[in-house]
């Protein structure tokens, strides 16, 4: 350890012999002191590989620019210059402006929201400081640290090993999938840096083994830093929701384009001066194109990223909201998910022996806790696998305490567990008094004893443990003679002829919340599937305490076995769950692909090295934040800061909830295009015999300025009640179906447009006017028909907010959701109200939109709208209630 100052130079040469790297690096074998580290990182910055390049704002707002949507607007603009509007044509050019600006800040705030969240999961490292084992930040390494590295760990930094080995999986820096031994030891001359046996890299990961090594480079001076490639951020890709609605798009502004087309030729034949005709497309094409619909969508998935942080499930895309919504099938761990992670030592049994002396527990146990990897923290806590920390515990509780310094000091060989063996094996003690233990699955220990060992009875006790919900494992030992050093380098050989010193049965006690969130997937329509490579008799009991296989729960005791036709028809069961017991991470994968065959979307939970191929092929990956490695944490979709079953299912409420919402608001947005349409569609078909009952400047106003704020609110909405009652949407649902359109167009719509066009006339009828009666500047009637005009466009507004308290729920009535349950569209209601009544009452306004003061009854006609268009949806809800019950 040293206190050493150290200033910024070019990274030593890794490969010099370790004493003179050590003496470079200014570190010794205790690591550095906390004060020299704290100086080096103010030297040589955060060990962050900063990014080189940033997607250009000014492409991102082109790409805004050109969408869909944009270029009707910009068809109606150049219409405007063709008609000598240039008014017009300018406010509808700063419309697509200030449009495509809002959709840029609300991706960017998005793409932030899914960036930061890195915040709820740091990277930390295990660092030896001051000469104690610490966990810090990794970004806070420095040139000369000590680090420990152990299995499923990220590797933090460019490092040299200095005592023992790692697998080490380099992929991502070679393209190479099979991992690659790294042991300490002197490097070979003529290789690359990446060959080099005892090196390992930022950013790959130890797949097996344990090492420590020191740190000879950081941030930019890593070979990750270097590798430009690796340094550049992908684009974002859309979400399917957002790609269907693009496809949505193109239809609307296909339609728009039509009808303006078509319209603008009947106008003309009818007698139309041009330049009306043309304004009535104008006004065509602005009704057509609801401006706030993407950036709107854009924000409700980043809100609900955001909300799912909070609740413990960190999204890393976007889409993933979405996809959360239609999941139908959880495919869950069970230790640490759906019960506590806490294993206990619960019960012992041993075989029966004549001589027994009492002392056998004891033994039993202090067995077990020797063929751990068990580490003990600066503060006195155990760190590694829950199984050995209880095994540990235990042993200390029945009078054979152990100390894992001295367990290390006394070890001669290791073989660390096996997912595919299910077993792991230590070789202890001195030489000529060497000892093999053995503690793994009882039927993976039981095949390796000796002849003449109680292999049935012990077969018959683990069973009766397993029942009991308790996790079993056995234990066997085998006294090694002096001469058989070779046994300590051949696992084959060392784990045969096995003497059995009995059954430790751990007992992990169910989440207590895991059971109604069960209860709640079984509401919902999802089937919940456990994989495990626990027995299968506990992992049953498990499943039956927590709920899950009430109707029919099928336990497939050796699920490695499993063909694929077996599997399917499994899968294929109506009502049934299943527990896939004994599985490997290769299990996992054949599940998930199968349940993907099947059409169905799964999420998949996973915490180890191998995992990652699971994760990465279900649609929703769900590693564990508080017990997963780095390894499956990358591989994922959510990450659990709470390892906990029950937040996968509020996920899944959310991503339903999230859905909905676009919905809801996709709804309220499309309802005003008929009441926009209809005004123009009268003008036309009476070949202007009545005026334009709205402008175009009055419809930018209402879709621009009224209308943004309830749609972003609408996005806020909390849950219906009920959304976990229902099966999960079909994952080939378009987001846009017929009946929102029927909704939307002709029932919200229809009802909108005959009121605001009831205003229009009252106003007008009024004023005495008849059809084709003079309506311009300087006639008798042009004050009535500005009045006029402002009622229609007052009208809208007004129709608006009754369409908007209507969305705010699909099934249910409004007082089970309660009218003052969304502050936020409250309160944007009252800005279009006061955004209104300034556009109506306020001169320069006035001139600039052509709107004139209303009078007192026909504000009191308008007044009446809002419930008017919610009390007939609501009655329309109320019918449909009815008629599916």
């Amino acid at each position: 350890m040293t206190d050493t100052a150290v200033g910024p130079a070019l990274p030593p040469d890794p490969l010099e012999p370790l004493p003179l790297l050590r003496r470079e690096l200014h570190t010794g074998p205790l690591g550095l002191s906390s004060r020299e580290a704290a100086r080096r990182l103010a030297v040589y910055g955060p060990n962050e590989v900063r990014r080189t390049t940033r997607t250009s704002v000014l492409r991102e707002l082109l790409r805004q620019l050109v969408h869909p949507l944009a270029l009707l607007l910009w068809a109606a603009a150049a219409l405007a210059f063709t008609a000598s509007i240039p008014v017009l044509a300018w406010a509808i050019v700063a419309v697509i402006l200030v449009n495509a600006g809002f959709a840029l800040v609300q991706e960017q705030q998005a793409e932030k929201a899914v960036e930061t969240l890195a915040r709820f999961l740091p990277a930390q490292a295990r660092v030896i400081r001051d000469g104690q084992v610490q966990h810090v930040p990794a970004r806070e390494l420095v040139p000369g640290d000590l680090i420990a590295l152990d299995e499923g760990d990220r590797v933090p930094a460019d490092a040299r090993l200095t005592e023992g080995g790692i697998e080490a999986d380099l992929s991502m820096l070679t393209g190479e999938s099979t991992p690659v031994e790294r042991l300490a030891g002197p490097g070979l001359e003529g290789l690359s840096l990446l060959q080099e046996p005892n090196l390992v890299f930022s950013g790959t990961t130890a797949t097996e083994g344990q090492a420590q090594a020191i740190v000879f480079a950081t941030g930019d001076h890593t070979e990750l830093g270097r590798i430009a490639a690796l340094s550049q951020r992908t684009r974002r890709e859309p979400s399917p929701l957002e790609t269907q609605v693009k496809k949505v798009a193109w239809l609307i502004a296909a339609v728009a384009v039509g009808m303006g087309a078509v319209f603008l030729v009947t106008g003309v034949a009818v007698g139309l001066p041009l330049t009306d005709s043309l304004m009535f497309a104008i006004g065509l094409l602005v009704a057509n194109v609801p401006e706030g619909l993407l950036p709107t969508i854009t924000l409700a998935l980043a809100v609900g990223v955001r909300v799912l942080a909070r609740q413990g499930a960190v999204v890393k895309r976007l889409s993933a909201v979405e996809t959360l919504g239609s999941t139908n099938v959880i495919c869950t761990d069970k230790t640490g998910t759906l019960t506590r992670n806490r294993m206990s030592l619960h019960a012992t049994w041993t075989p029966p022996h004549p001589e027994a002396s009492g002392s056998e527990g004891a033994e039993l146990v202090r067995a077990a806790a020797q063929c751990t990897t068990v580490t003990r923290e600066t503060d006195g806590r155990l760190h590694g696998d829950p199984t050995e920390i209880a095994l540990v515990e235990g042993a200390a509780q029945h009078a054979a305490p152990l100390d894992p310094a001295d367990r290390d000091a006394r070890r001669r060989a290791c073989f660390r567990f096996d997912p595919r063996l299910r077993r792991m094996s230590v070789v202890q003690g001195e030489p000529g008094s060497l000892r093999v233990i053995v503690k793994g699955a009882p039927e993976a220990v039981l095949a390796l004893l000796a002849e003449g060992e109680p292999t049935e009875e012990a077969q018959d006790a683990a069973n009766t443990l397993a029942a009991d919900g308790m996790r079993v494992l056995a234990v066997a030992v085998r006294e090694l003679p002096s001469d058989t050093a070779a046994a300590i380098s051949q696992r084959q050989a060392a784990e045969r002829d096995l003497h059995l010193l009995g059954l430790i049965g751990l007992y992990d006690p169910p989440r207590p919340e895991v059971a109604a969130a069960v209860r709640r997937c079984h509401e919902a329509g999802l089937t919940v599937h456990i994989v495990t490579g626990d027995n299968g008799a506990t992992a049953a009991a498990v499943a039956r305490a927590v709920g899950i296989g009430t109707t029919n729960l099928h336990v497939v005791a050796q699920s490695e076995t499993i063909d694929d036709h077996e599997l399917d028809h499994l899968l294929r069961l109506h009502g049934t769950e299943i527990v896939f017991a004994r599985s490997s991470p290769e299990t996992k994968l054949k599940v998930a692909d199968a349940l993907r065959a099947h059409g169905q979307i799964v999420a998949m939970t996973g915490d180890g090295v191998n995992d990652a191929p699971a994760l990465h092929r279900a649609h929703i990956g769900v590693a564990m934040g508080l017990s997963g490695t780095d390894v499956a944490r990358e591989a994922s979709t959510m990450v659990l800061t709470d390892d906990n079953f029950a937040t996968i299912v509020t996920a899944i409420e959310s991503g339903r909830r999230v859905y909905d919402n676009v919905r809801k608001f996709i709804v309220y947005i499309f309802a005003h295009l008929t009441p926009e349409v209809v005004p123009f569609l009268v003008f036309a078909l009476s070949a202007g015999a009545v005026p334009l009952p709205l402008t175009v400047l009055q419809i930018l106003a209402i879709d621009l300025g009224t209308e943004t704020l309830p749609a972003l609110a609408l996005g806020r909405e909390r849950a219906e009640p009920g959304i976990m009652s229902r099966p999960p949407r079909p994952s080939s649902q378009s987001v846009i179906n017929k009946d929102m359109l029927v909704r939307s167009w002709g029932w919200l719509g229809t009802i909108s447009a005959a009121l605001v066009m009831t205003a229009f006339f009252y106003v007008l009828w009024r004023a005495g006017w008849h059809p084709g009666d003079p309506t311009g500047p300087g006639t008798p009637l042009h004050h009535a028909y500005l009045t006029a005009t402002t009622a229609t466009f007052a009208g809208i507004v007004t129709c608006q907010v009754g369409t908007a308290i209507a969305a705010r729920t699909d099934h249910a009535a409004l007082r089970d959701i309660g009218f003052f349950s969304n502050p936020l569209l409250l309160a944007g209601i009252a800005f279009e109200l006061v955004f209104t009544a300034a556009l109506v009452y306020a001169p320069p306004l006035q001139n600039l939109f052509g709107t004139a003061a209303l009078p007192l009854d026909v504000i009191l006609l308008i007044s009446v709208f809002p419930p008017l268009v919610w009390g007939t949806d609501e009655v329309r809800r109320w019918v449909r209630r009815h008629h599916h019950a």
